[in-house]
């Protein structure tokens, strides 16, 4: 690397630490802004625009931060992240508007507190994204290698102000040989291919649901009882996420299933989102918005580690992440950060780090409350059982924005509870709205416009269907897993009925939406006791006179897996009457 290349890398790393130092040294009584990802972004498109004004020793300044608080109350993500630079330099810290230093007063830390959850922020694709794994994540990305030999003794101390860190980068100068990356990955591939592709090939439509047919998933989670513990981690693994997931799933010396793993949650408003509050008031802190920030920092520091210098500006780069793409690429966004996710934490890999990262930590704090004690068995137990949990429980299933996140107007009248588990998933298309909805705003606008339809000029008490598939890559939830919806008639109580936004008489869904409908739904369904493992899956069709769901994504249907043969379509011979009524009004 070219020391104007270095620098450069160097710099913005500096813009990192700068921004961790105002998140820890916050100003009382400092404005505060909309809790959304555009704003971060701001603050640091804010912070790379001053950085040329810093004196000559900006990098080493910048890094004096993590000889602060955060340190002494992290020593895992301070002896990974913050050991290579670290000076003794004073800081002179950039200005910031009092409206920016509000904000990342806010979002310093991630918590959940009395229900409520803190250090997160709405981004544009509608998903809650927590910060700080995300931050971390493009820390450890700028480092560039990122395999890390771990203590071979049981004598590591926890590291102080005077500690000298290890050179990282000189441990292991082949970081491939933990993570498979995402660049390894062909846009077809399926979650069990994944481990065998070309370094030239990229990700964008990753099949997770690919590893039940051929693995069972305590299979795919769980080393050899009698293998070795590791020796090596990734270090962005790390931080972002393998030390969360064993940590969450640590509870003493028996493993046992952590309730309220991805749980979502709702903004006071969105569009001055203040105050996030989960829906399940006992979740555990492994929140929806908490993994999606660790995947995200996951995601774009395996970006940053493969990127040629002169890097991108962090600001631009997560305006790509939560926009169009990185890199004109469609695939690699937010959208898509759980499939792409699953090529980057593989099972067994991830299982690994997992155990890794619980040694690591037993090693650096050996009074660690939840850790001391524990032996070699236990923490892999610990390890194998929080990577399946999380494969299955969030990778293994489509990422679901519920009602609040679109706007739902209040349910009219008193649901009726379905007698679950059901026997049947009911498949439509909505056709109209008839073109396919690619991003957030234009789904929910859809949301709302057929739920408005469905209640004023239907007149029902709710949006008909139980979920709704976008081409964005999300699943929206309409009356959810366990009321009865009205988008069947005669068999309402017995299945759920899932639509597809868009006309699919001539042309096919997304593949995403296809997944999600064909595999990812259902299988969630089935692990969760809500659907039964011999479901049959049926188009609109075949129950009611109908076009729905359209004769191309009909004629697909019929070679899916659950596809029940022996219900004969009842078509009407003559045109659908749906066809001819005037289109709902769009709420934009």
């Amino acid at each position: 690397m070219s020391p104007g290349h270095w620098k450069s890398t160097m710099v913005v790393q500096g813009i990192l630490w700068i921004l961790y130092g105002v998140l820890l040294q916050p100003e009382p009584g400092t404005a505060t802004m909309r809790l959304l990802m555009d704003s971060i972004i701001q603050a640091l498109a804010e912070l790379e625009h001053k950085a040329p004004a810093t004196e000559a020793s900006y990098t080493a300044s910048a890094w004096l931060l993590s000889a602060q608080d955060s340190g002494s109350h992290d020593p895992l993500r301070r002896f990974l992240l913050e050991g290579q630079t670290l000076k003794t330099i004073k800081l002179d810290l950039p200005s910031l508007s009092p409206e920016l230093q509000g904000l990342i007063e806010e979002v310093a830390r991630h918590s959940v507190q009395d229900g409520k959850e803190y250090g997160v922020v709405l981004a544009p694709d509608g998903s809650t994204v927590a910060v700080e794994p995300l931050l971390a994540g493009l820390e450890a990305g700028l480092q560039g290698p990122r395999v890390v030999n771990l203590p071979l003794d049981s004598t590591a101390t926890p590291p102080s102000a005077d500690t000298t860190f290890p050179d990282i980068g000189a441990m292991v100068p082949d970081v491939r040989a933990t993570s498979p990356g995402l660049r390894g990955v062909s846009p077809d591939a399926t979650f069990a291919d994944v481990g065998a592709m070309s370094p030239n090939d990229r990700a964008a439509d990753l099949d997770v649901g690919d590893i039940s047919p051929d693995i069972r998933p305590d299979q795919a989670s769980s080393p050899d009882t009698k293998a070795n513990p590791p020796t090596t981690i990734d270090s962005l693994l790390v931080v972002t996420l393998a030390r969360d997931l064993g940590l969450n799933f640590l509870q003493g010396p028996h493993t046992q299933s952590h309730s309220g793993l991805g749980t979502e949650g709702c903004w006071d408003q969105l569009s001055v989102p203040r105050t996030f509050t989960l829906l399940d008031p006992e979740a555990s802190p492994l929140t929806t918005a908490f993994l999606n920030g660790a995947l995200d920092g996951a995601l774009l520091g395996d970006y940053l580690s493969q990127a040629p210098e002169p890097r991108p500006p962090l600001s631009h780069l997560l305006s790509q992440y939560y926009g169009a793409g990185v890199a004109g690429d469609p695939g690699l966004r937010s959208n898509y950060r759980r499939q792409n996710g699953a090529a980057l934490t593989l099972a067994p890999a991830l299982t690994q780090q997992v155990w890794g990262a619980l040694i690591l930590l037993q090693r650096l704090e050996p009074v660690h409350p939840q850790l001391q004690g524990m032996s070699q068995e236990q923490l892999a137990q610990v390890a194998t059982h929080a990577t399946k949990e999380f494969t299955e429980a969030f990778l293994g299933c489509p990422a679901i924005l519920p009602r609040c996140r679109w706007g739902a107007a209040p349910y009219r009248g008193r649901p009726t509870p379905l007698q679950l588990p059901l026997a049947f998933l009911y498949v439509h298309h909505t056709y109209v709205p008839s073109p396919p909805c690619t991003d957030f705003l234009r789904c929910a606008a859809n949301m709302r416009s057929m739920q408005l339809f469905h209640q004023d000029t239907r007149g029902w008490d709710d949006i008909g269907y139980s979920f709704v598939v976008g081409s964005d890559g999300y699943v929206y939830e309409g009356r959810g897993w366990y009321w009865v919806g009205a988008h069947t008639r005669g068999y309402n109580s017995r299945g759920f009925g899932v639509a597809l936004i868009g006309n699919y008489t001539a042309e096919l869904p997304a593949e995403s939406a296809l997944r999600a409908v064909r595999d990812e739904l259902p299988r969630c369904a089935v692990r969760a006791g809500l659907l039964r493992p011999d479901y049959m899956m049926l188009g609109h069709r075949q129950l009611v006179h109908t076009d729905c769901p359209g004769e191309a994504l009909f004629n697909l249907l019929r070679m899916w897996p659950h596809f029940n043969t022996n219900v004969k379509p009842r078509t009407s011979r003559r045109a659908s009457r749906r066809s001819k009524r005037k289109p709902p009004p769009m709420i934009l």
